[in-house]
Formats: C-alpha cells, sequence, structure tokens
C-alpha cells in the first residue's frame, strides 16, 4: 500500500471514529435531556393556608387526558387574574413568596403543576407542558367565566416558554416573562459554545418565536446577575416581542431576583396591571 493509501486509509479511519463518538455521545444526551430539563418534586410542602390565604384545590384535565392539579387563590377585589407557570424545579407549593406578592398587588391567582410534577399526573415533555397550560387557560374562559382580557400569563424561567406559547395561541390581557430564555438552542449554545453545533436537540421551547405572535402587552423582567439564563437571552426575547412591551433590569440571581429587587418589583408589575384595561366586563365572572 502506498503512503497516500495509508494516509487516506488513517483520515478515513480517524473521520470514523469521530463520527462515530459524536453518534454515541447525541445518544447518551439525548436521553438525558429529560433529566437536564425538568427536576420535578412530588411532595408538596405547603399549601396557600400556610401562607394565610384562602385557596381552592383545582384538578384539570389535559386534551390527551393527563389529570393536573393546582390552586386558585382569589382576591374578593380582583380585576385580574394571573395564571402563573412556574419554573423547571420543585412543584407549586415553593411560589410561596411569589403568590404573596400577587396577592398584595390584588390578583386572583390560578397556579398549576405541571405533568409529572406535584400531585399532577403523567411525565413532562414539552408538548406536554403546552397542552396543561391549555388545560389551565380553559379552565380559567370556561369553567371560572372570566373573561380573556382579564387574565395576565405569568412565566418564571422555563414558564416562560410556556406562558409565551400559550400567549401566541389565545388572546390575554398581557403576558410577564421574568428570567426566561429565548430558546432551548440558545441555551445550549450559552451551557455548551461547542458541543452545541452537533448536538441533537429533543426541546425547542422557543419562546422568541412565540412571543412574535403575541398581541398582547408584554412585560420582561431579568437580572443582570442571572447565573443561570444570560441576561442576554432574556433581551432576545424582548427584542422578538412587539409593541407594547417593557424590559426592566432585576437585582440578584435567577430564583431571588423578583425578592432582591423589592419594592422596584412589586412597583413595576403594579404599573404594568395599570396599563391593563381595568374597567369591569359584563358576564366576565359569575
Amino acid at each position: 500500500m502506498s503512503v497516500s493509501s495509508t494516509v487516506l486509509a488513517s483520515l478515513l479511519s480517524m473521520i470514523g471514529w469521530i463520527l462515530l463518538s459524536a453518534l454515541l455521545l447525541n445518544g447518551a444526551l439525548w436521553m438525558l435531556q429529560p433529566a437536564m430539563v425538568f427536576h420535578p418534586t412530588r411532595v408538596l410542602v405547603e399549601t396557600p393556608a400556610d401562607w394565610g390565604l384562602d385557596y381552592e384545590d383545582v384538578e384539570l384535565i389535559a386534551r390527551d387526558g393527563t389529570l393536573l392539579h393546582g390552586w386558585f387563590i382569589d382576591h374578593p377585589a380582583a380585576t385580574h387574574t394571573l395564571l402563573f407557570f412556574h419554573g423547571n424545579a420543585g412543584n407549586i407549593s415553593h411560589r410561596g413568596d411569589s403568590i404573596a406578592i400577587l396577592q398584595r398587588l390584588g390578583l386572583s391567582v390560578l397556579i398549576i403543576d405541571y405533568r409529572g410534577y406535584g400531585r399532577s399526573g403523567g411525565r413532562p415533555s414539552e408538548a406536554g407542558l403546552y397542552l396543561d397550560a391549555q388545560a389551565a387557560w380553559d379552565h380559567l374562559i370556561d369553567d371560572r367565566r372570566i373573561a380573556p382580557e382579564r387574565i395576565i400569563l405569568f412565566g418564571r424561567s422555563l414558564g416562560a416558554g410556556v406562558a409565551a406559547d400559550l400567549a401566541a395561541r389565545v388572546r390575554p390581557a398581557g403576558v410577564i416573562l421574568e428570567a426566561g430564555f429565548s430558546s432551548a438552542r440558545d441555551m445550549a449554545r450559552h451551557l455548551y459554545p461547542v458541543l452545541h453545533h452537533v448536538l441533537l436537540m429533543r426541546y425547542d421551547f422557543d419562546a422568541a418565536a412565540r412571543l412574535g405572535q403575541v398581541r398582547a402587552p408584554v412585560l420582561i423582567l431579568h437580572s443582570q446577575g442571572d447565573e443561570i439564563v444570560p441576561d442576554a437571552l432574556g433581551r432576545r426575547l424582548f427584542a422578538a416581542a412587539s409593541e407594547p412591551k417593557r424590559f426592566v433590569t432585576l437585582r440578584g440571581g435567577h430564583n431571588d431576583g423578583f425578592l432582591a429587587s423589592q419594592p422596584d418589583y412589586a412597583r413595576t408589575l403594579a404599573e404594568f396591571i395599570a396599563t391593563l384595561d381595568p374597567s369591569p366586563v359584563a358576564g366576565a365572572r359569575d
């Protein structure tokens, strides 16, 4: 065999090993991605009663038959109801600080656990979370007779992608996205600057693309000190949104920015809510 043939054979062998390694790596990461994205816990450590709030247990059935659990925390003077989509870890029982702020702002709140979280059945998936969001919206519209223009969608972290997807399909009063990322691909690019070029993505969560279809006022909040989701991805979300929109910089980290930024955080939410039409709508509530 000539020298050139030997070199070519070695080169082809190396390419083969590289391709095989990439295939095996992608296969392993494909299997691991659910555990990397979703971090649910089943046990509810508290209820709104522990936070001094009256509430209703809510059971919903998603369109694929999955049984979901949530809480409805009413406010007797509410002009709006906020539909809360939490992040990828824990469950609804870990959101007491947020619920307390929203109640002080005069909002009724429906917060649900995605499938696989808390008392909700099933296993989490991107398509499943979107079905869960739709079930929560349908509950407010059909069962509680709340008008769409009286519902605010709120999503934090992973929940921002869920809220953006729902907002692109319905017509809420407004949308609040906090500590959200523009897409799963953008997060992969941040976390794996080299590997993302060859990484097969199992999830989309393209909140930026969905947000471009939303026709409602949008408020985006993001901390410059967010150690998990870079501020740049929050700003990419903002760039994708249509007017009217507002971007607000928070202090603190990914999980505590809403607390570290008080009282400005609550004031910002109050100002945003005030821009939404507060007049009562006939038949909006029973």
